[in-house]
């Protein structure tokens, strides 16, 4: 064990709840972060946005639950085989977490398709890869190509026994494709043949609908009162 130096943030209005109050704990700058220990930190209900490393420390609320899957114990719905069956030609090459001009120009597609209000959608090419990339984290980019066409891109970071689930974004042209569904799935897949346990899927917020979609994947474990126990439907 070893002692984590944090910080935290000034209340501020939250992005997922209207009306309430949010407060946040990173990881301070001054601790030398390594796939290794963010592996640790993960299990813990902490998240990566870019370089930083942190987790909801709200005064009030406790809504936002960290979530992860058993890949072992998964089992697809009726619409997710719909969805594998159907990108069934979909084609899948991971890459290293760099910037493309091709990967940028379709976030900003997916950004004012999906959250055309949000500051995300004027993002640089310095604010994409800021906020998906890192310098010291094992992240990857898979990119996803339909009949030969970049359709969307998956952003993973890798751990021991692990993966976590940090972005997908995707060309609105093929939605109908459910290209966020397909990468979730394909994730899955992949940590089977790797025989890794878990897929960290970010904060589940029962009342936010941006987030409770993760209830689609089952069996969903939520990490309440330090203690991981699956989900009650």
């Amino acid at each position: 064990m070893i002692s984590i130096p944090l910080f935290l943030t000034q209340d501020h209005d939250c992005s997922y709840l209207d009306g309430e109050i949010a407060r946040s704990a990173f990881v301070h700058p001054s601790c030398p972060l390594t796939p290794a220990l963010y592996g640790q930190l993960i299990k813990q209900g902490f998240r990566r946005s870019g370089n930083d490393v942190y987790k909801p420390y709200c005064r009030c609320c406790s809504a936002c639950l960290p979530s992860r899957l058993a890949v072992k114990q998964f089992k697809l719905s009726r619409s997710q085989k719909r969805c594998w069956k159907k990108n069934s030609d979909t084609q899948a090459i991971v890459k290293p977490p760099v910037f493309e001009q091709a990967h940028y120009d379709m976030y900003l597609r997916y950004q004012a398709s999906r959250h055309g209000d949000g500051e995300m959608a004027h993002s640089s090419p310095d604010d994409y890869i800021d906020f998906l990339g890192s310098v010291w984290c094992d992240t990857q980019f898979v990119e996803f190509s339909i009949n030969g066409e970049l359709a969307g891109v998956a952003v993973i970071d890798r751990f021991e026994d692990a993966w976590s689930a940090v972005y997908t974004f995707f060309d609105p042209k093929f939605a109908g494709y459910s290209p966020g569904v397909y990468a979730v799935l394909w994730q899955i897949e992949q940590l089977r043949k790797q025989r890794r346990e878990f897929l960290y899927l970010g904060f589940w917020i029962k009342d936010c609908k941006k987030m409770v979609y993760k209830s689609d994947y089952q069996p969903l474990q939520l990490l309440a009162d330090d203690q991981w126990t699956e989900m009650v439907l």
